[in-house]
C-alpha cells in the first residue's frame, strides 16, 4: 500500500514537472536540445577531423601544417560553436527554470489553501514548508539533470550510431547490445536503492518537522527545562537521517558503482575488439577503428555517469514527490460543483439534527441529531466542561469540518451547499489563541476588509483599547509584529484579533473565549466595545468568563455533545442545573473545567 502511495507521488510529482515543460517549451526545447547539439560539436565532431588527418598518414601522404591548418580551424571553430550553443542553453533554461519554479511555488500554495484544517492540524507545519519550498525547487535540479546530462549525451549517441552505421551496422549492434545489457543490470539495482533514498526523504522531514515544532514552543522547552530532552530527540532524528542516508549512499558505493566500474571497461575492450576484427577483415579501415573506439569511449563514460545522472534525477523526484503525496488524498472539506451564491441576509443559525464525529474518536459522536436555532441579532453563549463540544460548533459552522449528517443552514441557505469562502467571509471569528502575520500591525488589523481607510483601522483599534499600546510602539501602526517582529503579549494579540473582526464586519460574530487572554480590568474596558460590536449581529460567544456569559440573550448549556440547558442567566440560576452547579464552582469570574 505504502509502496503504491509512493509511486502515485512520484508520477504525480513527473507529471506537474511535464506540465512546466510543456507550457514554455519554446523555451525548454531549445534548452534540452542545444547542449547534445554543442556536445557533438565539441567530442564527437573532432574524432572526424582527427580521423580523416591519421587516414592521409595511413595512406603514405604526410601533410603539411599548412595542410592543416584548415582541419585545425574546422576542429577550433566547432568547438566555439558548441560552446556557443552551451551558452544560449543556459541562457534559455534559466528562463525555463524560473517561470517552472514561481509556477509550482503558486501552486503548492494554491494547493494548500485548498486543504481543510484537519489537514494542517495533524501536519508540523515546518515539514509542510519544506516539501512545498522542495516542490518547486526541485524542478531546477530536474531540468539542469536533464540538460546537462541526460539529453547532451542521448543525442551525442544517436548522432555515434548514424556514423558507426555507415561504418559497419555490426558496431551500432554492438553498442545498442552493450547498453541494453548495462541498463538491465543496473536498473533492479536502482529501484532498490530508490526505496532506501525514499526511506531517507522521510526522516528528513520528521527531523525538519521535529525543529520547527521544538522553535515554536521554545517558550515552553525553556520554561520547563527541557532543553536537554528536546536536544536528545533532535539527536535520536539526526541520527535516523543520517543512519538512512550512509545506507542509500553505501548501496550506490558498494553495490551499483562496483557493478558499474567493470562494465565501463567491459564496454571500451568490446568496442575496441570488434572494430579491430572487423579492420582485419578488411570491413572498415583505420579511420573507422579510431572512430569507432573514440565513441565507445565517449559512450561508456555516459555509461559511468549513468549512476550519479539517476542519483540526481531520483533524489529531485523524491523530494518533489513528498509534496505531491498530500494531493494524492482528496480535501476532506470540499466545495461542490454547483455552490449557490451565498447572501447572508439576517443572520439566522439552524443546526437540524446534526450528527458529527471526529476522524480518530473510533466511532464515537460527539453530536448526534443536535438541533439549535440561533434568531437574527439573538447573543448566544455556550458553555459546558471541556470536550462538550463548544468550539466543535464554531468550527462546523465555519466548515472547517463537514458534518456526517443534518444541515447547518444560515438564513435557510445550506452551507455545505455555498462556496466556502463566501460562507467564512459573513462570519467574524476571534479565536481563543489568536496568530499574527509577520507584517505592521495596519497590515494585521487591515486582513479584516484589504483597503480600509486608515481613520477606520484606527477607530477599531480605538474601540478594541489596542489604540494605546500601539501608538507607545517604535513605529505605532507601522510596527512588524509576529515571528521576527515586535511580540505583543496573548492580550495584545486578542486586542488586535478583535480590532480586525470589528473591521471586518460581518453579520455573525463567533468569540471563542475572545478575552481569554485580558486581566480583568483590560477586559471590562473592552466589553463596551464588544457590544457595540454584536449589535445587530448574530453573536455566538464561548466564554468562561461570566462578565459576558450573564448579559447573553440565551445561554446553552453543552454536555459531552448534547444540550442539556438553555435559557438566560436569570432562568436558569433559578433551574438550579447543571449552570447553577457552574455558576456555584465559579472562581475569580471563570467557570470551572
Amino acid at each position: 500500500m505504502e509502496q503504491e502511495r509512493n509511486v502515485k507521488a512520484v508520477r504525480l510529482a513527473v507529471k506537474h514537472y511535464w506540465q512546466q515543460v510543456l507550457h514554455d517549451w519554446y523555451l525548454a526545447g531549445p534548452a534540452l536540445i542545444l547542449p547534445g547539439l554543442g556536445n557533438i560539436l565539441g567530442f564527437y565532431v573532432p574524432p572526424l577531423i582527427v580521423a580523416k588527418i591519421l587516414a592521409n598518414y595511413a595512406g603514405g601522404i604526410h601533410p603539411t601544417i599548412g595542410n592543416l591548418i584548415p582541419y585545425i580551424a574546422l576542429f577550433a571553430g566547432l568547438w566555439l560553436v558548441g560552446e556557443a550553443l552551451w551558452r544560449i542553453a543556459l541562457l534559455l533554461l534559466s528562463r525555463t527554470e524560473t517561470r517552472g519554479m514561481k509556477r509550482l511555488y503558486i501552486q503548492a500554495m494554491e494547493y494548500l489553501f485548498a486543504k481543510d484544517q484537519a489537514f494542517f492540524n495533524s501536519n508540523f507545519a515546518g515539514s509542510l514548508t519544506k516539501k512545498a519550498i522542495g516542490f518547486g525547487r526541485r524542478y531546477e535540479d530536474i531540468m539542469d539533470t536533464m540538460a546537462f546530462s541526460v539529453t547532451s549525451a542521448l543525442i551525442p549517441i544517436f548522432f555515434a550510431g548514424f556514423i558507426l552505421w555507415g561504418y559497419s551496422p555490426w558496431l551500432v549492434v554492438a553498442l545498442v547490445g552493450l547498453l541494453i545489457f548495462a541498463g538491465l543490470i543496473a536498473a533492479p539495482l536502482i529501484r532498490r536503492r530508490q526505496k532506501l533514498v525514499t526511506k531517507r526523504e522521510a526522516a528528513s522531514n520528521v527531523m525538519a518537522g521535529n525543529i520547527a515544532d521544538t522553535i515554536a514552543n521554545m517558550a515552553t522547552v525553556r520554561s520547563f527545562a527541557q532543553e536537554k530532552y528536546e536536544a536528545k530527540r533532535h539527536r535520536l532524528n539526526a541520527e535516523d537521517y543520517m543512519s538512512k542516508t550512509l545506507k542509500a549512499w553505501d548501496y550506490n558505493t558498494l553495490r551499483i558503482e562496483m557493478v558499474l566500474s567493470p562494465l565501463f571497461v567491459f564496454t571500451n575492450a568490446v568496442g575496441l575488439i570488434i572494430a579491430l576484427a572487423l579492420s582485419a577483415n578488411g570491413s572498415i579501415n583505420i579511420e573507422a577503428v579510431f572512430v569507432s573506439f573514440s565513441y565507445f569511449a565517449q559512450i561508456s563514460g555516459v555509461m559511468w555517469k549513468f549512476n550519479q545522472i539517476y542519483r540526481n534525477v531520483e533524489s529531485a523526484i523524491t523530494d518533489a514527490a513528498q509534496f505531491t503525496e498530500l494531493l494524492i488524498e482528496a480535501p476532506a472539506v470540499n466545495d461542490v460543483e454547483d455552490s449557490s451564491n451565498f447572501k447572508p441576509r439576517k443572520g439566522l443559525v439552524e443546526f437540524k439534527d446534526v450528527t458529527f464525529q471526529y476522524s480518530d474518536s473510533a466511532g464515537k459522536h460527539l453530536f448526534r441529531n443536535l438541533n439549535l436555532s440561533i434568531k437574527e441579532g439573538e447573543k448566544v453563549a455556550l458553555v459546558g466542561h471541556s470536550g462538550g463540544g463548544k468550539t466543535t460548533i464554531t468550527m462546523l459552522l465555519l466548515r472547517f469540518m463537514d458534518i456526517d449528517s443534518g444541515q447547518i443552514l444560515i438564513d435557510g441557505q445550506d452551507i455545505a451547499k455555498t462556496k466556502q469562502r463566501q460562507l467564512r467571509a459573513a462570519i467574524g471569528y476571534v479565536p481563543q489563541d489568536p496568530a499574527l502575520f509577520h507584517r505592521t500591525l495596519s497590515e494585521n488589523i487591515r486582513y479584516g476588509r484589504f483597503g480600509a481607510l486608515e481613520q477606520e483601522v484606527v477607530r477599531v483599534a480605538k474601540m478594541a483599547h489596542a489604540h494605546e499600546f500601539i501608538k507607545e510602539l517604535p513605529y505605532g501602526y507601522e510596527t512588524m509584529v509576529g515571528e521576527r517582529g515586535v511580540k505583543l503579549s496573548g492580550g495584545q494579540r486578542q486586542r488586535i484579533a478583535i480590532a480586525r473582526a470589528m473591521l471586518k464586519d460581518a453579520p455573525i460574530l463567533v468569540l471563542d473565549e475572545a478575552t481569554s487572554a485580558l486581566d480583568s480590568e483590560s477586559e471590562k474596558l473592552i466589553q463596551a466595545g464588544l457590544w457595540k460590536l454584536m449589535e445587530g449581529r448574530t453573536a455566538i460567544v464561548i466564554a468562561h468568563r461570566l462578565s459576558t456569559i450573564q448579559r447573553m440573550d440565551r445561554i446553552v448549556v453543552l454536555e459531552e455533545g448534547k444540550i442539556v440547558e438553555e435559557g438566560s442567566h436569570k432562568e436558569l440560576l433559578e433551574k438550579d442545573g447543571v449552570y447553577a452547579k457552574l455558576w456555584a464552582h465559579q472562581s475569580g469570574g471563570f467557570l470551572e473545567d
